[in-house]
């Protein structure tokens, strides 16, 4: 593995620099993002600038990571672990494998649980219709799309104006919340909508 390539890369959609692990909520919080989407490493002795500090002790930061992963992660996550020596320093990586029991929760410092994903190089609070986007994917069954007037008008819409937000959604159609929600999980899940997650706000394209 080479980490000074990885370093070089930057933190993103997969990858993290944490100099050292302080809190199970907050490494948690980083782990389920990488979980829930494609997976990640976690580079622990790597300063956020990219600075390699090195672990004074593998041991104890692996103790930490385990314990986050086993406690504040739910279902539990199975860190991959990995030392490499880098100019005569220590980095420990966790290697977070994509998860197929999604969604994962983290426990969080207010004693609630919470889905998080991975948005650039960011851990952000998932949205209900991510949250059940995340739950449906695991579903072998697939989902059987009905083209009502309403999905039409959604589309007609995208094809217009390039993006919708929930709000603007239930606008358009004159429908509650939990409706629209219902119609745009599924058509995440058929692959006829993008969902986009930055930090201030969430908005759907066509596919």
């Amino acid at each position: 593995m080479n980490i000074k390539r990885l370093i070089f890369e930057g933190e993103g959609v997969s990858l993290d620099f944490k100099k050292t692990i302080t809190r199970y909520e907050k490494i948690a919080k980083t782990m389920v993002s990488f979980a829930n989407n494609k997976g990640g490493k976690l580079l622990v002795g790597v300063a956020d600038n990219g600075a390699i500090t090195g672990v004074k002790s593998e041991e104890e930061e692996k103790y930490m990571l385990t314990k986050a992963a086993h406690f504040y992660c739910r279902p539990a996550i199975e860190p991959v672990f990995e030392e490499v020596y880098v100019d005569d320093k220590i980095v420990l990586v966790a290697e977070i494998p994509p998860s197929d029991e999604k969604p994962h929760y983290a426990l969080a410092e207010d004693g609630k649980w919470w889905v998080y994903i991975r948005v650039k190089d960011k851990s952000v609070l998932a949205s209900k219709i991510v949250v059940d986007v995340l739950k449906r994917s695991n579903d072998e069954q697939g989902v059987l799309i009905e083209y009502s007037s309403k999905e039409k008008a959604l589309l007609e819409y995208l094809e217009k104006m390039g993006r919708i937000t929930v709000k603007q959604f239930c606008t358009l159609l004159n429908i509650g919340r939990r409706r629209a929600q219902r119609i745009l999980v599924d058509l995440v899940l058929s692959g006829v909508i993008l969902v986009h997650t930055t930090e201030k706000e969430e908005f759907y394209t066509a596919a």
